[in-house]
C-alpha cells in the first residue's frame, strides 16, 4: 500500500495513561505518557519532536478531549477516529500493538476522522446541551411534584394546565405556608382559571400534612434553582449566537423549530454545509437517515443510525411538534406514515425530512416554503385514479373517464 503520511503518530488513549506510537523513515518508536495536562504537554512536544505532522486516536468516551485540545494548539492534524474503523485483527492484544495498528493505518491513509467543530462551536455546544440537560431535570421534577400531590389527594393537575404556573404556583406556595381550606386557595386563581372555582375547589381538597408540604416547598426551591440556571445559560447562548441571528430566523419558519431547537441545530452542526458532501450525508450523520442493511437481495433491519445525540433529539422532537401544525407538508407526511408504520417511525421520518431541509436552507440561505398538506396527494392523483379502477373493474363495472 502507498504511504500517504512519511511522518504520523498513533495513541492509544485511556484514563490514566496515552501509549504513543511515531512512524517515521528512521523507524518506530513507542512510549508511554500520562494524561495530566503536563503530560500531554510532554507528549504534543514529544509528537512535534519526532516530525509528526499528523495525528490519529480513537473517540473513546470523553478522555480524548484534553488531548484533542492540547495537540490543537501545536497545529497538527488531529483524527479522531469511530472505534468501530480500527478494530484490530483478532490476537494479541496490548496497549503497545493498539497504537502501532492506528499509526500504520493512518501512515496508509487508511483513516476518516470524525467532525470535529472548533474551539468556540465545541463550547456553544456545551452550553446547549447543559441547557438541554437542565430543561429534562426540570420536567422530572414538576413530575416529582405531581406525585407528591397526588400523595396527598391533590389534583390539581386535573384543573390546571400546569402546576407550576402563576395560579397554580401561589396555590402550592399558601399549602406550604399552611393553608389548607380549598376556598381560601382556590381565591388564588387568575385569568379564566377563576371560572373554574367548582372543580377548583374539589380538585384541592386532600390530606396535606407536614411531610408533604416539606417535599413540595423542596421541589419548588429545587425548580427555581433550575429554572435560574436555565435563564442563566439562555443569555450565554444567546451572546454566542449573535452571529447567526439571520439563521435562526430561518431555520425558525420551519414547523416544529423554535428558536431553542434552531439554537441546537446550529450549535451541533454549525453553519457551514460544505463539510457535508450532500443533504443525505448531513442527515445520516445527525442519526435520522434510514439505514442501509441488505444481503443476498433481502433487505434486513435498518435502524437509524445513532448519530450526534443531541441534534439526533431535537430533530425528533421537531417533528413531534411539527406534526401538530394544521394544514402543513410535515404533519401530512407524518400522519401518513403513522398509519402504515407507527409514530415513532414516523417521527423519525418526519426529523429525516427536517434535517434535508435544514441543509439546504444553511446552505442557500433561503426561507423555508411549505408545500401544503395537499402536496403528497396530488403527487399521487395518477396512481389515485388508476387503483380506484381497477377496484371497480374488479367489482364487475366499466369505468370512463371524463374531465370535469
Amino acid at each position: 500500500m502507498d504511504v500517504v503520511y512519511t511522518h504520523c503518530c498513533g495513541l492509544d488513549v485511556h484514563k490514566k495513561s496515552i501509549t504513543a506510537c511515531a512512524i517515521t523513515p528512521e523507524g518506530k518508536e513507542t512510549k508511554t505518557f500520562g494524561t495530566m495536562t503536563e503530560d500531554l504537554l510532554d507528549l504534543a512536544d514529544w509528537i512535534v519532536s519526532k516530525g509528526c505532522t499528523s495525528v490519529a486516536m480513537e473517540s473513546t468516551g470523553v478522555f480524548w478531549k484534553p488531548v484533542y485540545n492540547v495537540l490543537e494548539l501545536k497545529d497538527l492534524e488531529v483524527l479522531v477516529v469511530n472505534a468501530k474503523h480500527i478494530k484490530a485483527v483478532p490476537g494479541r492484544k496490548t496497549d503497545v500493538s493498539d497504537a502501532e495498528w492506528i499509526a500504520q493505518l493512518l501512515r496508509h491513509g487508511l483513516l476518516r476522522g470524525s467532525f470535529i467543530p472548533n474551539r468556540e462551536q465545541r463550547e456553544l455546544r456545551e452550553s446547549v446541551g447543559l441547557r438541554k440537560s437542565f430543561i429534562e431535570e426540570r420536567a422530572r421534577q414538576v413530575n416529582r411534584l405531581q406525585k407528591v400531590l397526588e400523595g396527598a389527594g391533590i389534583k390539581l393537575s386535573a384543573v390546571v394546565s400546569d402546576i407550576t404556573g402563576v395560579s397554580g404556583r401561589a396555590m402550592l406556595e399558601a399549602m406550604v405556608n399552611g393553608i389548607e381550606d380549598p376556598q381560601v386557595l382556590t381565591k388564588l386563581a387568575k385569568g379564566r382559571l377563576k371560572n373554574k372555582k367548582d372543580d377548583l375547589v374539589q380538585s384541592l381538597r386532600g390530606l396535606v400534612g407536614p411531610h408533604q408540604r416539606m417535599l413540595i416547598d423542596t421541589l419548588l426551591r429545587h425548580i427555581d434553582f433550575l429554572d435560574q440556571q436555565i435563564a442563566r445559560l439562555d443569555e450565554e447562548v444567546k451572546e454566542r449566537m449573535r452571529p447567526f441571528e439571520h439563521r435562526i430566523e430561518l431555520l425558525d419558519g420551519i414547523p416544529g423549530i423554535g428558536r431553542r431547537n434552531a439554537e441546537v441545530i446550529i450549535a451541533c452542526a454549525g453553519v457551514d454545509m460544505s463539510r457535508y458532501p450532500s443533504a443525505a450525508h448531513f442527515s445520516a450523520w445527525s442519526g435520522v437517515a434510514p439505514g442501509n442493511n441488505e444481503s443476498a437481495g433481502k433487505r434486513k433491519s435498518a435502524r437509524s443510525r445513532k448519530g450526534n445525540p443531541l441534534l439526533k433529539t431535537t430533530l425528533i422532537q421537531s417533528a413531534r411538534a411539527a406534526a401538530k401544525t394544521k394544514n402543513s407538508y410535515l404533519q401530512d407526511q407524518y400522519h401518513r406514515i403513522a398509519a402504515r408504520r407507527g409514530k415513532n417511525r414516523a417521527a423519525v421520518a418526519v426529523a429525516h425530512t427536517i434535517a434535508v431541509i435544514v441543509y439546504h436552507m444553511l446552505k442557500t440561505g433561503k426561507p423555508y416554503q411549505d408545500l401544503g398538506a395537499g402536496y403528497l396527494a396530488k403527487r399521487r392523483d395518477n396512481a389515485v385514479v388508476r387503483r380506484n379502477i381497477k377496484q371497480l373493474e374488479a367489482l364487475g363495472y366499466k369505468v370512463v373517464l371524463e374531465v370535469a
